[in-house]
């Protein structure tokens, strides 16, 4: 129970066999963190994260650690109803195995959603390029090395920026695209269509270039794909926001199960609350309830996070 303390999680990610977990904030007017679950289920809170200087709040949704020790930040100011053009990647600084700083490394950004580490490469979800139907949406890819804080990467927002290696097209009344995203063992990247329950999985060759990009699922069962994970197992784990329920998909076949699904509702009982990101850790799923008032669901002043025993 977050109650009082945080509003709207969001991202997660696994380190050293804690989950670290980005909390949004929307909700208290509170300026966006990463905090830490201990693995006795407390939580810590880790920094605070810098405010855009001309919308002046922060809204953090993926997280992932890349291979510098450093954590990346989406923050999607357009989920925080800042408009497009506005959205960021930031970068919180590890030394010494400690959060000493977060900066902002990448601007110009719509709307930053899923985030994934590989390698010399960040990757970020565009949710959208811009209205139109059917909207386009699609995956930047950043060398860290260009990711400084002196120098922000700049992206145009377009699909023909360099940045872009994947673009999709969400065709159904849900107009919203690029969100989950994830990597298998085998270094595929999975991406997740929220609107039309669709996956994708991109694969790349030698030089890193994407050699191959398809549709690997449609998920019937779902109502929505949100955030996604990959577990290590063969397994990956994704939130169902609209249909307020969390799902399994078998990597290589592709076939989905329905874990667990209950009614909108506060989530004080463990139940889920609009989920927006769930991750296995050992015989775990924890679920972000991020809580917010879309699609058949409405807000309330209840903030919690459902563990699921597997």
């Amino acid at each position: 129970d977050l109650t009082g303390s945080y509003t709207n999680p969001d991202g997660m990610t696994v380190k050293d066999g804690e989950i670290w977990l980005s909390i949004n904030n929307l909700a208290s007017g509170k300026t966006s963190c990463i905090a830490k679950i201990t693995k006795d289920d407390k939580i810590e809170k880790i920094i605070d994260l810098p405010q855009h200087p001309e919308t002046g709040i922060c809204s953090s949704l993926g997280i992932v650690f890349a291979q510098d020790g450093n954590l990346y930040v989406s923050d999607n100011q357009n989920h925080g109803g800042k408009g497009l053009g506005k959205s960021r990647v930031l970068r919180v600084v590890f030394e010494g195995g400690k959060a000493v700083r977060a900066e902002v490394v990448a601007v110009g950004l719509h709307a930053a959603n899923g985030i994934a580490a590989r390698g010399d490469y960040l990757y970020v979800n565009e949710t959208t390029f811009g209205e139109g139907d059917p909207m386009d949406s699609g995956t930047y890819r950043f060398a860290l090395s260009e990711l400084s804080a002196a120098t922000p990467a700049k992206v145009d927002g377009t699909v023909k920026d360099p940045h872009v290696i994947f673009t999709m097209k969400t065709r159904g009344p849900v107009k919203v695209g690029a969100n989950g995203l994830c990597f298998d063992c085998c270094g595929d990247l999975f991406v997740a269509n929220f609107g039309d329950k669709e996956i994708w999985r991109l694969r790349f060759d030698q030089s890193g270039k994407v050699s191959e990009s398809a549709l690997f699922t449609t998920v019937a069962c779902a109502e929505s794909i949100d955030g996604m994970q990959y577990d290590g197992e063969g397994n990956i784990w994704f939130a169902d926001f609209m249909g307020n329920a969390v799902l399994r998909v078998d990597v290589k076949s592709g076939k989905a199960t329905l874990v667990a699904k209950n009614p909108p509702n506060d989530g004080l009982k463990g139940e889920l609350d609009s989920p927006s990101e769930c991750i296995r850790l050992g015989n775990k799923l924890y679920i972000s309830n991020i809580d917010l008032t879309y699609g058949p669901h409405k807000a309330d002043d209840k903030q919690t996070i459902s563990i699921i025993d597997l």
